[in-house]
Parts: C-alpha cells; structure tokens; sequence
C-alpha cells in the first residue's frame, strides 16, 4: 500500500511496482540457479506491457492459455509464446497466421486429429509450427494418457509443417493443496512418471527438446527434479489470498503480494459495516473471498453485496454476520444505545484495499492494471489478452 495515494477511480485494480518487481526477479534468478528456463504463464496477467518485462527479466517467452490471448501477445511484441492447451478448431489457422509474421508459436495437443490439423494449417500458411504433446498428469482436464505419448510424439515428428518439440504436463490440481507434505508427495508421483515418459521418449529416438509445466505452488520441487527444462508459473507474479493460504512449497513465500483492488467507502450508516463500490463485479467468485490489507480495522472482513457493492465488516459486527439473520441483526446492533459506533471504522469518502482471492479470474474482470510505484507515480498497463481476437467475425450491420 501506497501512504497517501489517491485512486483516480474506483474500483481501481492496482499493482505494486515493488512487489512486482521483487517477485519477477525472484522466480527469474530460482529458474537461472537451476538451469531451467522460465516461460512466464500469460493466462494470469493477460497484459503484453507485464509479459515484455518477464521476457526482457530472462523469459524465455510466455505461454498463453488460448488463441485469442496468443494473438494479443504476438500484436503486443512477444515473440515466442506456447498456447498450453489443445485449441478449438478454427484456431490452428489463426495460430499458423500468427508464425507468418515471425513469432515462434507453438501448441500443445493431445490427440492424432489434433496434429494432423495443426499440420494442415502450418502447411497452408507455409510456416512451421512447435507442436508439444500435452500429457495428462491427474487433471484430467486434458492431455493425452502417458500410454499415448510415444505414438502421438512419433505422428507429430513425421507431420510435415510441425516440429516436435517436446511434452508438457501441468499438474493443475496440485498447486494450491493446503497440505503442503500431501502437496510434495502428489508433485513428486507426477514427476516420477513424466520422467518415466521421457525415458521412453528417449529410447524410441524422439528425445523431448522440452518438457514444461509445473506452476507456482509447486515450483521449488519441479525446479529441483531434473526432469523440467520449463517451469510455467504465473501467479508469482503478482499473488492473491488462495496462494497465501495454502502456503509455498518451502512453507513461506518469496513472493509479496504485488495485485490489489483499491475502493472507496460509499456509505456509513450501520455500526456493523461500511459499504463500499467493490462488489460481485470487483472480484471472482471462484476462489476464497477478498482479504482486507488495508483501510479497515484489524479482523475486519470483505463481504460482497451484490453486483456493484461490498460491505467491510467490523469486528464488533461479525455476530450479526454469523448471526444467520443479519438484516435484523443490523437494525438491533444500531438501536442499541449500549452499542457505540466503532472509532476505527472506514470513514466516508476513504479508501479500503483489498487482495483479491483468485487472481487470474480477477484481473480478467478489469480493462487495465494501475501500476504504482513507491512515489505514488500511476502507469496504466491494458489488460489487452483478456477478450479472444474477434477476427472474422461481424455483426449484423457487417461491421468487424
């Protein structure tokens, strides 16, 4: 938090250039220490400005999650991106358009249909594309069975158009397991088979250039095995509280909290709570909810109600939370001529921030991140990957 900052508006998604920087340089300098490229995951900031600085910090580039954020980091100057999941199929075209201009574009699949698509478009387009087989590590989610690799692997390496670059498995539903030794012991079963993959990749002749995934809860361990030569995290970037509670692979972070939404205090008129202008549309819903970092008294919560708004509890209001009838709760706590109105509460017209549970889904709520520097000074960064290009598509008036 910035002393003495003033949002230009609110709710303002801000980013501590600090925190941001300290944390990049972080994971930069753990990937360098153990001779494993970084290949930053775009899906959580979808801002080109902030994956230009990974690339220029030592990235070797940065994945995107689908075609639409590739084609906004190739537009926004990144020139070797890796979309890390299998695409619908109408984007191998748009993907082997973009390799035409010179980015390095690759894709990740999981089944023969798959390849022989992307293969077919790289030929059209007369480029060729990094094809990476996706291998399923418990997600199911995608990724081919480890039983399919050898043979998916040899069809992408005699597909004309493609290079076969290697495999990729991201063990997604391990990254934020509260158990941190449950955690270590599920990443570590992970790695043992994609080792065992790669071993028979290896005596088969197609030896993987490149084997990524892993992410930010489980990076120290995937950096340590030997058998990654890219590590795929993204939310060290910038953080959010569904990390913070499930604690880092170490037990600690390196990480700050580097993301915040900043809102202002709209309404005062219950001793319980405050109302500001951060509500259902501030926030994802998918992840625990909003943390109070600042502006509130200590053990004050975050609560939505309803789209535009959210209330900041007092602790001396958290019995008519819980109460299991809060309206009524509310109107007793404020008759109550025993009850004082809390000295410490958010004052009207002042500023609460708060960290954001889950930060991929709430940057993608945002047009741009408000970057702000010790000084107080305000850079705005666009969110520009967060819509998927509308290329070929018109309205009824024919209009792109």
């Amino acid at each position: 938090m910035i002393p003495g900052f003033v949002p230009p508006q609110t709710p303002l998604l801000v980013l501590l250039r600090s925190a941001l920087d300290h944390n990049l340089a972080t994971m930069q300098s753990r990937c360098d220490k153990a001779g494993v490229r970084l290949r930053a995951h775009g899906k959580t900031h979808k801002c080109s400005t902030l994956g230009r600085l990974q690339v220029a910090g030592g990235a070797v580039g940065l994945c995107a999650q689908s075609v639409g954020e590739a084609e906004a980091f190739v537009k926004g100057g990144l020139r070797d991106v890796l979309v890390t999941a299998p695409h619908p199929d109408w984007g191998s075209a748009r993907l082997a358009e973009l390799a035409k201009g010179g980015a390095r574009i690759g894709a990740t699949v999981d089944d023969a249909r798959q390849i022989e698509r992307l293969g077919a478009a790289a030929r059209a387009a007369g480029v060729t594309l990094d094809c990476v087989i996706d291998i399923d590590p418990g997600t199911h989610r995608t990724g081919a069975h480890r039983s399919q690799v050898v043979a998916l692997a040899a069809l992408a390496a005699a597909t004309e158009g493609l290079n076969y670059a290697g495999v990729q498995a991201y063990a997604g539903h391990l990254q934020h397991m509260d158990d941190i030794g449950a955690r270590r012991a599920a990443d570590d079963a992970v790695t043992a088979s994609l080792a065992r993959v790669v071993e028979q990749l290896r005596q088969a002749g197609l030896a993987p250039g490149v084997v990524t995934g892993g992410g930010t809860g489980t990076h120290a361990w995937d950096l340590d095995s030997g058998v990654f030569t890219e590590i795929q995290a993204g939310s060290y970037a910038v953080m959010d509280v569904e990390y913070e509670v499930c604690g880092g692979p170490e037990g600690g972070w390196p990480f700050q909290q580097a993301l915040f939404v900043v809102a202002s205090v709209v309404s005062t008129n219950h001793k319980s709570h405050v109302t500001i202008d951060a509500g259902f549309k501030a926030f994802s819903s998918d992840g625990p909810p909003a943390r109070i970092a600042a502006g509130a008294a200590d053990g004050s919560l975050w609560r939505p109600m309803g789209d535009e708004h959210g209330m900041i509890i007092h602790p001396s209001g958290l019995p008519a939370l819980k109460s299991g009838d809060f309206i009524n709760a509310v109107d007793a706590l404020d008759a109550d001529p025993a009850a004082p109105w809390p000295q410490d509460a958010p004052k009207p017209g002042g500023f609460v921030w708060l960290q954001p549970g889950h930060c991929d889904p709430t940057i993608n709520l945002y047009d741009a991140l408000h970057v702000v520097s010790d000084d107080g000074a305000i850079e705005r960064w666009e969110v520009d990957a967060r819509r998927s290009s509308r290329a070929g598509v018109r309205s009824r008036a024919g209009e792109e």
